[in-house]
Formats: C-alpha cells, sequence, structure tokens
C-alpha cells in the first residue's frame, strides 16, 4: 500500500465496519454529471437574472410566467445529464450495505436515475411539479399553460423544490437528522457544508460519536473536523472506496 492508497485504506475499513451509514451528497457530485450549481446556471438569456430574485415566493406571486420559463429552463439541463459513476457507487453502497440512507441537497433526480431507493430529498425534486394552494404533487409535465393550472383547483402549479425564505419539508429533516445523531458512519459527498440546515448533520453525527468521512475537491468547514478526508471528485473516488471496504458485493 503505498502513502497515496492510505487515506482511502482507512476510511474503506471504517466504511467496511459500519453498522448504519448516513451519506449526505451536494451540489459537487452533480456537477460532475453537467448539471450546473444554481448559481452557474445563470448563462444566456437567464444571464441578467439574480437566481435570488427567481427563487422565492414572492418572485412566483410577482410574476409567476417568468419563474415557471427559467425552471422549465432548468430542467432542460438536468434532462441531458446522466447519473456519473458517483451516483451509481452509492447506489451500489446501498444494496451491498443492509442500513444505508442516502440525504440529498440536490433537486436533480439523478440520485433516483441511478438505483437509490433509501433517498431523502432535503431540498425537493425539479422533476416534479406541486399545486401552489394545497401542495398536491404532480408530473414535471403537467400540460400547457406557462405555469400550468393544478387539476383539482385550478390553482397556478410550481415546480416541487424548495425556494429561498421557505422551510425545508418538516418530516425529512427530522428523518435526517435523527438518522445524523444515530449513524455510526457519516459520508459527506460533493458538499460545501456551509447551506443550513444540512451544514449541520455532520456535527450532529460527530457529535454522536459517529466517524464521519468528506470527499470533496476543497477543504470546507468540515475538513478540519473529519475523522478522515478525501480531497477529489466523488467520480473519481467513490468507486474506489466503496470497492476497498465491500469488494465485489458492492
Amino acid at each position: 500500500m503505498s502513502a497515496n492508497d492510505a487515506p482511502i485504506e482507512q476510511a474503506a475499513a471504517a466504511l467496511r465496519g459500519a453498522r448504519r451509514i448516513v451519506i449526505l451528497t451536494g451540489a459537487g457530485i452533480s456537477a460532475e454529471s453537467g448539471v450546473p450549481t444554481f448559481r452557474a446556471a445563470q448563462t444566456g438569456l437567464w444571464a441578467r437574472y439574480d437566481p435570488l430574485e427567481l427563487a422565492t415566493p414572492e418572485a412566483f406571486r410577482r410574476d409567476p410566467g417568468l419563474v415557471w420559463d427559467w425552471y422549465a429552463w432548468r430542467r432542460e439541463l438536468i434532462g441531458a445529464a446522466r447519473p456519473n459513476a458517483g451516483h451509481l457507487t452509492l447506489a451500489r453502497l446501498e444494496r451491498a450495505h443492509p442500513d444505508v440512507l442516502l440525504v440529498t441537497q440536490n433537486v436533480d433526480g439523478l440520485h433516483q436515475q441511478a438505483g437509490s431507493e433509501r433517498l431523502i430529498e432535503l431540498h425537493g425534486n425539479l422533476r416534479r411539479n406541486r399545486c401552489s394552494r394545497e401542495g398536491t404533487l404532480l408530473d414535471a409535465d403537467p400540460g400547457p399553460g406557462r405555469p400550468p393550472a393544478c387539476p383539482g383547483c385550478g390553482a397556478p402549479l410550481r415546480p416541487d423544490v424548495v425556494w429561498f425564505g421557505e422551510m425545508l419539508p418538516a418530516e425529512a429533516l427530522e428523518r435526517a437528522a435523527t438518522a445524523a445523531a444515530d449513524c455510526d458512519l457519516f459520508l459527506s459527498v460533493g458538499t460545501s457544508t456551509v447551506v443550513e440546515p444540512a451544514a449541520s448533520l455532520p456535527f450532529a453525527a460527530l457529535r454522536g460519536g459517529a466517524t464521519v468521512i468528506e470527499l470533496n475537491p476543497e477543504p470546507t468547514p468540515l475538513t478540519a473536523r473529519a475523522s478522515h478526508v478525501l480531497k477529489g471528485a466523488a467520480a473519481a473516488l467513490l468507486p474506489g472506496l466503496v470497492e476497498h471496504a465491500f469488494g465485489e458485493r458492492a
């Protein structure tokens, strides 16, 4: 084993011995599939808009057509993306281990496409819509209109994502927080660890005595406290980490 292999071997040993695993993913893992980050998506016709002026309930009430068109454009961007090796490896890890929970801040649906099933979406899913009045969920292609009308009550449909100024789904957040506090291994992948309340999850795991593995190209507020730090891209490092831990089982 070379010096370069030591960190991944040590992290793999911790992963292999874990009983309850929680994984938190952020924008970094999807960027490797070509999904632009929230702010990087402001290109072309949308470059003159601040996303903070579009991703709010107030913006939707003020100009629902504009907000709908922006999200329709973003859906086109993610529609061309495919799960990368990072997404696929986390789905394999779920199949290889009896107690894995994946918590994602991403709204692109790539984890589901990769095959992950035990999943909490903290910020919603851009591939779905919901009624702005009743909260009823619908598919992302509900018919004509800017925005289309809810088939049940006629209210405008909106993307099923959490906007600035809105609370995260209480049940999803509670499940994620409870799992983080109770796990014995927490894997943080491609997240800056600055967006709350998700940023608090690995620290809750640390307080509960869990081993925390951070996988990210750049240092974050978690780096100095993580048990193991793997610097690099998820698609490059996750396959090796899981293979070292579980071999052919994954």
